[in-house]
């Protein structure tokens, strides 16, 4: 079997077989289909090494009533081929399992069929069409977001109901970038200093912690502030090498996590902050401040002071919704743990535990 990209894959799966097969069995049926729950596929991320495991052609349809899900579900029971482009469609377990063992009885396949409002709230906690409340977006992972205006639509007969879906969820509001962005400057702040002490007493590793850490925390503030959702840690550094004027800041971390002691890292980590910084400035969500490092008090140690970009920032919000919210940012800046980003109900209980009751705030 040929290497295909998932979403070409995908996309010819629907165009080929799914689509004529509804159009046949349920003429008139109104329905959306794509590709957007999940997968390396959705970024464009995928090579031969991911058709190990959850590969395989499929797509998603979606409905405008729970009542057409059984009869959708019943067609593609009975006439979806066994294989497409040589991929196996049917295998044990569903898509979820390993393709390329097909399944005896032929009972699984790799398309889904939901009903959009069940299905937008199932994945992500909410129904984005009447649009997202500030609480909403607070309480969403940011790959969440990457995934669902990722991938593709192949069709949308639901009078564009998914599109509008998607589009609803293209970036923040203002208040909320600005909100999320001071709180990732704020993370900075309380660690930038660090990396320089843990070398001066001797720790080396420590200190590549710290600027592990940071290194991090300042590409996912580089993708924000070029209105790009970050991926989770796999395809972090790849999405962020991917900005037309990330080198500077690519090379700076490279060197602030590389072999040599403090002296040799910390060049790389100064400009790093101060180019990241400029971008924050280039964002105009506040207005412009210095993005020269300077002396930790009277230490020996360069630091950006990344607490005064959190302040210009916070200082712009005018939502009353926001302006007193605790400087915790979106669920992912505090919370890293796979088993509560990745279900959405177990997300918003812990931010509604930091923050308050989401309501429609």
């Amino acid at each position: 079997m040929s290497f295909v990209p998932g979403l070409t894959l995908a996309r010819r799966f629907h165009d080929e077989v799914v689509g004529p097969l509804l159009a046949r069995r349920l003429p008139g049926l109104r329905y959306a289909a794509g590709l957007l729950d999940g997968g390396s596929e959705l970024l464009g991320l995928d090579t031969p090494r991911s058709t190990d495991h959850d590969w395989g052609p499929r797509t998603q349809v979606f409905v405008g009533s729970a009542h057409d899900v059984a009869p959708v579900r019943a067609a593609l029971d009975a006439e979806l081929p066994a294989r497409f482009l040589d991929w196996p469609t049917r295998y044990a377990g569903g898509p979820a399992a390993r393709l390329g063992t097909v399944h005896a009885d032929g009972d699984r396949h790799g398309v889904t069929v939901d009903e959009l409002g069940a299905w937008w709230r199932d994945r992500l906690g909410a129904d984005p069409r009447p649009g997202m409340s500030v609480a909403d977006w607070l309480a969403t992972p940011t790959q969440r977001l990457a995934e669902l205006t990722g991938g593709a639509v192949f069709h949308d007969g639901l009078d564009g109901a998914l599109t509008a879906a998607r589009a609803a969820l293209a970036w923040y509001p203002d208040d909320v970038w600005r909100h999320v962005l001071a709180s990732g400057w704020q993370r900075v702040a309380q660690a930038e200093h660090l990396a320089g002490r843990c070398a001066e007493v001797g720790d080396e590793l420590g200190s590549r912690v710290v600027a592990a850490g940071l290194a991090r925390d300042l590409m996912r503030l580089g993708l924000l502030l070029r209105r790009r959702w970050p991926p989770y840690a796999k395809w972090l550094g790849t999405v962020f090498a991917t900005l037309p004027d990330a080198a500077p800041v690519v090379d700076g971390l490279a060197a602030a996590l590389g072999p040599g002691d403090w002296a040799a890292r910390e060049p790389g980590l100064v400009p790093a902050l101060e180019t990241v910084a400029g971008w924050t400035n280039d964002a105009a969500l506040a207005p412009p401040v210095d993005p020269a490092a300077r002396p930790f008090h009277d230490r020996p140690l360069l630091v950006l002071d990344a607490g005064r970009f959190a302040e210009a920032l916070r200082a712009t919000i005018t939502d009353p919704r926001l302006r007193g919210r605790p400087p915790v940012g979106a669920v992912d800046q505090y919370v890293d743990n796979v088993d509560v980003l990745t279900h959405p109900e177990r997300a918003r209980r812990v931010a509604a535990a930091v923050v308050g009751p989401p309501g429609r705030a």
